[in-house]
């Protein structure tokens, strides 16, 4: 389903005649053409709408560290540049959630795994990502998971 839309959204970018958003569709289309062939080549089916949201997550990320090294570079058209795409790219998100809803959220997986300590955080991530796949930020949700299992 999340293919279909990025492919009717590449079809409206060519209608519009929107370079930008154009040059980035194709790009993510690229991007999730590799990671399918990548999990073929490992004997999986093509991926999941929860593990392209993975992928796009995994876009946007690179993209902010590149924000990041123009802006201390002195590149701001690149900068700008980037930051567009990332906008494009998140319009394929679910909204994220609010740090508050994240709390909660990560409350609830720890008390269904049941974990007690530091060695059970790999069952709270899991939960976690199976639930919210593209809803958060699982870099910010893991420290957060960390210092609940710890304190």
């Amino acid at each position: 389903m999340l293919r279909d839309d990025i492919n009717n959204a590449v079809k409206e970018a060519m209608k519009a005649k929107d370079e930008r958003k154009l040059s980035t569709l194709r790009m993510v289309n690229s991007t999730i053409k590799n990671a399918d062939i990548d999990a073929r080549g490992n004997g999986k089916p093509p991926l999941s709408d929860a593990d392209l949201l993975g992928v796009l997550q995994k876009m946007i990320k690179q993209r902010q560290e590149a924000v990041e090294l123009y802006d201390k570079g002195g590149r701001a058209e690149l900068a700008a540049q980037e930051r567009e795409e990332i906008a494009v790219i998140s319009a394929y998100l679910p909204k994220q959630m609010a740090d508050d809803e994240v709390n909660k959220a990560i409350a609830d997986a720890i008390t269904e795994t049941g974990a007690a300590g530091m060695k059970d955080m790999g069952k709270v991530i899991a939960v976690l990502r199976a639930k919210y796949a593209g809803q958060m930020d699982f870099g910010k949700a893991s420290g957060l998971v960390k210092a609940a299992l710890s304190g």
